[in-house]
């Protein structure tokens, strides 16, 4: 295993849920800005939400109001809800901890799980 471990995708129909998990050790998880990109094939991968240290979340523009990420840092996993899933959003959604944000040079990425949505 790496030091991310991805859970959480599958096959849905057009405005249906599902939920990522990424879960990293204590000493990646509490010193990353913690993130989620997407990549379908033939495009390069593309940013959807970050969770950062101490700070407010990040979100594309696309996901707006649709996806919600979390951290839980008692488990050292961050979530990534998925509601109201359009066609569009079908890709590997990869995890990524970012610690240069804190000083550290460590950006690490998950092996990525696939998200399928059938109209």
């Amino acid at each position: 295993q790496g030091p991310l471990v991805e859970s959480g995708g599958g096959s849905v129909q057009a405005g249906g849920s599902l939920r990522l998990s990424c879960t990293a050790s204590r000493s990646v998880f509490s010193m990353s800005a913690m993130a989620w990109y997407r990549q379908v094939p033939g495009k390069e991968r593309e940013f959807v939400a970050r969770s950062n240290v101490g700070g407010s979340p990040n979100y594309a523009d696309s996901v707006k109001g649709r996806f919600t990420i979390s951290r839980d840092n008692a488990k050292n996993t961050v979530y990534l809800l998925l509601n109201n899933l359009k066609p569009e959003d079908t890709a590997v959604y990869f995890c990524n901890a970012d610690g240069r944000v804190t000083g550290l040079p460590h950006n690490y990425w998950g092996q990525g799980t696939q998200v399928t949505v059938s109209s």
